[in-house]
């Protein structure tokens, strides 16, 4: 597929939307959607066997979700992912990590956006006041043993695309 040119149909802080004119392999033309967002970090924060979680209202689907801390720094956009993951984890949690690991690279949805992030497993935690911004003033957070954050996957009350990509990073990381 080539681009032949593209037009942006609506910007804000946090995201761009565009509209691509595209030429197909078989030479026929078409238009391609596409939302930009910033790179992201997620942070798996592990203490033994238990995870950290946050549980927010995700105004999309009208539902407080529980997931890991993760986000992105639009006035930022070329902060290393490292530094990204540290300022998320202590502004959504209050937690400080002695030990950042990177488990990898997620696309969030590859179809329609060209969003990327990293996952990073912390450890060797202490606890601190969160820093929210506003947006995030109803936060919740709670530690979970590994049993019961899988219960809460199979029960569906888990279902956050990237922290079920994360687990999976994690438990990779583990094996190896």
């Amino acid at each position: 597929m080539q681009k032949l040119d593209s037009r942006e149909v609506y910007a804000n802080a946090w995201m761009t939307v565009r509209e691509d004119g595209i030429l197909r392999a078989d030479g026929s033309r078409g238009i391609y959607g596409v939302v930009d967002k910033p790179q992201y970090a997620l942070i798996v924060p592990l203490d033994g066997d238990r995870l950290h979680l946050v549980e927010q209202y995700r105004y999309p689907l009208n539902l407080r979700r529980w997931e890991f801390p993760q986000g992105t720094a639009p006035e930022r956009a070329d902060s290393e992912p490292t530094e990204l993951a540290v300022r998320e984890l202590r502004e959504e949690t209050g937690l400080r990590a002695g030990k950042m690991t990177d488990l990898g690279l997620l696309d969030v949805a590859p179809g329609m956006s060209s969003q990327r992030g990293r996952v990073f497993l912390a450890t060797e935690l202490e606890q601190g006041e969160p820093e929210r911004e506003h947006e995030e003033q109803d936060m919740r957070t709670a530690w979970f043993t590994r049993a019961e954050f899988e219960s809460m996957i199979a029960s569906g009350e888990i279902t956050d695309a990237q922290s079920l990509a994360a687990y999976t990073l994690l438990l990779l990381h583990e094996r190896r």
